[in-house]
């Protein structure tokens, strides 16, 4: 995608016909704005991607005075200076330079009251622009226990627009929110005022010569005009926290406690819905056998498409857990701590410290993971971190692991728990050493340095947790199940065609199972044809496209056992 060169001084005009640009919704991260997207919108949701475009964003639809109106969900980002893809796609569609997509008739900037100066450099941004804006204070509960009061009275005079508080979560404010929009929307137009400050890209000598002065001294000064109190007690009890829980030594520990828990809620927990999943699909496949004629299309329903859903949905209770438990930690701020503490660590080995939260995630499936790499802004750490991911342990691999370390140690717990935990430190051990060895090679360089806001604790939302554990369930289901679901029925083919004529040796001993059963030797009888059933198996697979290519490249793997 290309950047965008449309003068910000300009409306934006429509490059899709009919229709509204609908409403969208911007903020810095950790603003609270996608809890208000999911209090808004509830779970009548989708995320998709623009148009020529690999960032995710998330529509839905809001009710604006009987009216059903789009709210997009923009990616978090502190500036439209565009320097990473969400910035870009930000930046372009408030200028009109999506192709396929109006400009937005509205723009709700989440302003979070707690740390209202630095919020207000993306709200002044985007009031220079001749765009309909609303500003939305978030965050109103923790800034009146830090001692803070905002005048939104006050705050929207300053800025020329309306300004609306609420309290998110509990649904207050929501009412005057809508009511705002709808005046904005559908009300007499009415000029206001532009912020105008130069939107140059910074090039600092001495913060009196940076470009950005301007910008900064007016943010600085109308929070000095809006806010009423002040008290930093609460501040100063999150520096004392940050201060152990950065440290380097303990920072680490609590890390690996914290995921160590996360990990054994995901394979207990999961374990339950994992099995009514198996056993569901497998009654279901011998329910729908039982009806269909024996044949390719018996085995095509049952193996390819019933089998390959079955597959895709087994691992679902696992993601969702993991998902969910994330999306907690990270609205209680305790994610930005550990993706800094870790980036020092990570850096040497040659990873972004963002890269972290994917690499948690492969632990439960390679595939999730991967997709969360999209927050990586730097591509070359991005395909990076997508390169190594696959060799960390996922939840595939267990059962595996589980059948190996049997067979080792059948009745020795102490050595088969030290073999287990080292399958899984071997993973984290070959994705860091190809790492290491991808950065002096593939992607020589270093990666990018990581910039990021350490947001206040705060309790965090069980309903918002849930929305976002559905929202991302439902985006594997649809993406990464499809394609799963491709693959399992093109390894049905591959292991089905060409068919082959059965061992006359397994024909023969079918034959004498059975006479021994109408003999009367039932166990034996039935004994002989299974294992000449599974001979007639082993051959038609070996005959097979699948067997051929099993052959093909059985020296390169020979060496493996």
């Amino acid at each position: 995608m290309g950047q965008c060169h449309v003068d910000p001084q300009l409306r934006p005009q429509s490059t899709k016909a009919g229709g509204g640009g609908g409403i969208a919704l911007m903020g810095n991260p950790n603003s609270g704005k996608t809890t208000l997207f999911n209090v808004l919108t509830g779970l009548r949701s989708q995320t998709a991607n623009f148009s020529g475009t690999t960032v995710e964003v998330k529509r839905g639809k809001i009710d604006v005075r009987g009216s059903a109106v789009e709210l997009i969900d923009l990616p978090g980002t502190y500036s439209i200076n565009a320097v990473t893809p969400d910035e870009q796609v930000t930046c372009d569609l408030l200028l009109g330079c999506i192709e396929g997509q109006n400009p937005p008739d509205l723009v709700m900037v989440v302003v979070d009251s707690t740390n209202l100066e630095r919020n207000l450099f993306l709200a002044s941004q985007i009031l220079e622009m001749k765009i309909p804006v609303l500003v939305v204070l978030t965050m109103t509960d923790i800034a009146h226990r830090h001692g803070l009061d905002v005048d939104a009275t006050k705050l929207g005079e300053e800025l020329g627009c309306p300004v609306v508080s609420i309290h998110a979560a509990k649904q207050e404010g929501i009412a005057e929110l809508k009511e705002a929009a709808a005046e904005l929307l559908y009300g007499e137009k009415k000029e206001r005022k532009l912020v105008e400050l130069p939107m140059a890209p910074p090039v600092c000598g001495s913060c009196s010569a940076c470009p950005y002065h301007e910008r900064f001294t007016f943010t600085e000064d109308v929070t000095a005009k809006v806010v009423k109190s002040k008290s930093l007690t609460d501040g100063e009890h999150t520096d004392r926290i940050d201060r152990w829980l950065t440290q380097p030594l303990i920072g680490l520990s609590v890390f690996a406690a914290v995921m160590l828990g996360v990990f054994y809620l995901i394979f207990s927990a999961a374990s339950i819905p994992m099995d009514l999943i198996d056993g569901v699909f497998a009654a279901t496949g011998d329910y729908v056998g039982s009806l269909l004629p024996e044949g390719d299309f018996q085995s095509f329903i049952v193996d390819g498409v019933i089998a390959g859903v079955g597959g895709i949905l087994i691992f679902l209770p696992q993601i969702a857990i993991l998902f969910f438990f994330l999306s907690l930690l990270e609205d209680t701020g305790y994610l930005s701590r550990a993706a800094f503490t870790l980036d020092k660590l990570l850096r040497r080995i040659g990873l972004p410290g963002s890269a972290f939260v994917p690499m948690v995630s492969a632990h439960a499936c390679a595939i999730p993971a991967i997709m969360a790499t999209r927050t990586i802004a730097d591509k070359k750490d991005r395909f990076l971190t997508i390169l190594v991911l696959p060799l960390l342990t996922c939840s595939a691999r267990i059962p595996v692991y589980a059948m190996v370390v049997a067979l080792v140690f059948p009745h020795e717990p102490m050595k088969a728990s030290l073999l287990f935990a080292g399958a899984y430190g071997l993973g984290v051990f070959a994705a860091l050493g190809m790492a290491f060895l991808f950065r002096r090679t593939l992607f020589a360089g270093k990666s990018q340095p990581l910039i990021l806001e350490l947001p206040g604790y705060k309790l965090p939302s069980l309903r918002n947790a849930l929305l976002c554990t559905w929202d991302r369930s439902l985006v594997f289901v649809k993406q990464a199940g499809t394609v799963i679901l491709f693959i399992s029925i093109g390894l049905w083919i591959l292991a089905t065609y060409p068919k082959s004529e059965a061992p006359e040796t397994a024909v023969q001993q079918i034959e004498a199972g059975e006479h021994l059963i109408a003999a009367g030797e039932v166990e034996a009888g039935e004994s002989l044809i299974s294992g000449a059933e599974k001979e007639i198996n082993r051959s038609a697979l070996e005959h097979s496209m699948a067997g051929k290519l099993g052959k093909a490249i059985e020296p390169v793997v020979r060496p493996l056992g």
